[in-house]
């Protein structure tokens, strides 16, 4: 079931990172419209992502830092090791994220303050789990935090469309690594009137994450400016965009 664009903006707005959850499993059909999801992005994204549910020890203990209470569902972000696999994971992980939202669950990107368990997931050979997310019914909605501006990360102006503001401005609300936001969008147009955007990552982080960081602002993008964008190993030189009026 497709989720409209309005939706999802509001999602965006509306979701921020929850540490403390209710003890309170998952409802069926939440459950169910969830694992539709993961399925579709495994299959488009070449993943592995799996849902855990009602299993309490992950978020417990040192490895937690004590910043989490009564997380008993989570994702497990999966998938064969490449270059590519955190920005992929990103990508699609957000997507679940903000599908979660829209059903009344909240989330929180989780890279190291959690203890993997055997015995709930898969996990290949070949395979690496790249992050978790956490998710559930919280007992807050979280906060917001200050977030860069347009110009900070994009070369938007006067001259550049406004959907392309738009997208950088959904890409702002987007999850990142201790909210280090560091990811670059620049709109471009050749001198044959093709229109494209480059998403880049940062080059320097002491946290990390800075694929995968880019990974989700690629999904807000396209989501606030309605222009899809390569992801992963189909990135390099960006296709051409179409055009307001459609080609």
């Amino acid at each position: 079931m497709e989720i409209d664009r309005d939706t999802l903006l509001r999602a965006m707005r509306e979701r921020h990172a929850v540490r403390r959850y209710r003890e309170q499993p998952l409802a069926q059909e939440v459950a169910v419209r969830l694992e539709e999801e993961i399925a579709r992005c495994n299959a488009e994204g070449g993943l592995h992502i799996q849902l855990v549910t009602d299993e309490p020890q992950a978020f417990r203990g040192w490895h937690s830092y004590g910043t989490f209470h009564g997380v008993r569902n989570y994702l497990l972000m999966v998938g064969k090791k490449a270059d590519d696999l955190d920005e992929r994971v990103g990508y699609y992980g957000e997507r679940l994220v903000l599908l979660a939202q829209t059903l009344g669950l909240n989330t929180c990107w989780v890279g190291m303050s959690y203890k993997k368990m055997r015995g709930t997931y898969d996990l290949g050979e070949d395979e690496r789990v790249a992050c978790a997310i956490a998710l559930g019914y919280g007992e807050t909605q979280g906060k917001a935090h200050k977030i860069k501006t347009v110009e900070q990360v994009s070369n938007a102006d006067e001259t550049t469309p406004q959907w392309f503001r738009e997208g950088v401005e959904a890409a702002l609300l987007a999850p990142s690594s201790v909210n280090q936001q560091k990811y670059r969008f620049a709109y471009e147009k050749g001198e044959n009137g093709v229109e494209r955007v480059r998403a880049e990552k940062g080059r320097m982080s002491l946290f990390g994450y800075l694929e995968m960081d880019l990974g989700i602002a690629k999904y807000h993008f396209e989501i606030g400016s309605g222009r899809p964008l390569p992801v992963g190993a189909a990135c390099g030189t960006p296709p051409p965009l179409p055009c307001e009026g459609g080609e």
